[in-house]
């Protein structure tokens, strides 16, 4: 089945939970997005004692799920709600003017589908009774790659957050912003591939369709992401030398693979 009746709960679930969209816009895809993602994983673990498909594999999945969608809810928190100076940089973004209440009510819906397509590799492990005592290989496989994108952006995220304080006037060029410009955003892309991963084996024929539409959506908006950080980047820094060295020779988003720019280096 492509939409069981789980799928259209982790929807519910995340319109619940992202609905604080509503107080700002911006949180639709930001803090809303982490309670979301860690309400689905509490309704997965739920939905899988409820059915009987109790695993240890399986229960790991559902608790790195709660624990990513918790940790970058609280994250992203802490920085939009004391960070004066991210808060500005946000207003720049996304401007200060009024939201049409329909465009709220589109970004509310689509963000509610999207958080649920992008879980749905495991959601369907469930509905397909596929869910061993022990786990498969591949759910290990996937538990294994979304430990390492939960750990290597909550240390980017740190990383950064040490080096603005030390030096405001320069962006991160150390730890782990040696290997790429954007590590918390390839630790995302990295976290949604295990979830893809978990599910390869067990995806059939429309269920696909979900699965990919919720991760290419995902590593979509990383690239964007990286894209705007890169312009507003080239914008604060280009100036300096220390900058375009570091940026000319520090892959953009994926260590090393040799993609050092998205945007032009004089993008305004």
């Amino acid at each position: 089945m492509i939409f069981p009746t789980l799928f259209w709960v982790l929807i519910l679930v995340s319109a619940l939970l992202c609905s604080i969209g509503f107080y700002r816009f911006v949180w639709f895809m930001s803090v809303g997005y982490g309670l979301a993602v860690a309400g689905e994983g509490v309704a997965l673990l739920i939905a899988s004692l409820v059915k009987g498909q109790i695993g240890i594999g399986y229960l790991v999945l559902c608790i790195l799920i709660i624990v990513y969608g918790c940790r970058l809810g609280l994250f992203l928190l802490i920085r939009e709600t004391k960070s004066a100076a991210y808060r500005k940089t946000l207003d720049a973004q996304t401007g200060t003017k009024p939201v049409p209440i329909f465009v709220k009510i589109f970004m509310w819906v689509f963000m509610a589908i999207l958080y649920a397509c992008e879980v749905a590799p495991a959601m369907y492990r469930l509905t397909n009774e596929a869910v061993t005592l022990s786990g498969d290989v591949l759910t290990w496989v996937g538990a294994v790659i979304m430990l390492a994108g939960i750990l290597l952006e909550a240390i980017a995220d740190r990383q950064k957050s040490a080096a603005k304080k030390i030096n405001p006037n320069m962006t991160a060029t150390q730890g782990l912003y040696k290997l790429c410009r954007c590590p918390n955003y390839f630790g995302e892309i990295l976290f949604w591939t295990g979830v893809l991963v978990s599910g390869l084996n067990i995806l059939q024929g429309g269920q696909w369709v979900v699965a990919l539409f919720g991760y290419i959506c995902i590593v979509c908006v990383m690239v964007s992401g990286a894209m705007r950080l890169e312009k507003r980047q080239n914008r604060n820094y280009g100036h300096l030398k220390e900058y375009r060295d570091y940026a000319n020779s520090t892959p953009i988003l994926i260590p090393f693979i040799p993609l050092y720019h998205l945007v032009k280096e004089d993008t305004k």
